[in-house]
C-alpha cells in the first residue's frame, strides 16, 4: 500500500504545559533578566575591544562571566 497525505490536518497531541506557580515564574523572570544583563555587558566589551569575536575576547569573556564568583 502506498503513502498517500491526508486531506485532514494532523491534530497537535503534545500535552498541555501546566500553569506555572508564582515562585517559578518569579525565578524565570530573574533568569532571564540576568540573561540579558550579560548579553548587554558581552556587547558593550566587543565594541570596546574592537567588534572583534577572536580567541582572546573569547577567553576574557569566558574569564569573566563564567568564573565562579558572581561580579553582580
Amino acid at each position: 500500500m502506498a503513502y498517500s497525505p491526508s486531506a485532514v490536518a494532523p491534530h497537535d497531541f503534545a500535552p498541555a504545559i501546566p500553569e506555572r506557580g508564582l515562585l517559578r515564574r518569579f525565578i524565570h523572570t530573574m533568569m532571564a533578566s540576568r540573561q540579558r544583563q550579560v548579553e548587554r555587558e558581552i556587547a558593550r566589551y566587543l565594541m570596546g575591544s574592537g567588534g572583534k569575536f577572536t580567541d582572546g575576547t573569547e577567553r576574557e569573556i569566558e574569564r569573566r562571566f563564567l568564573s565562579k564568583t558572581p561580579r553582580w
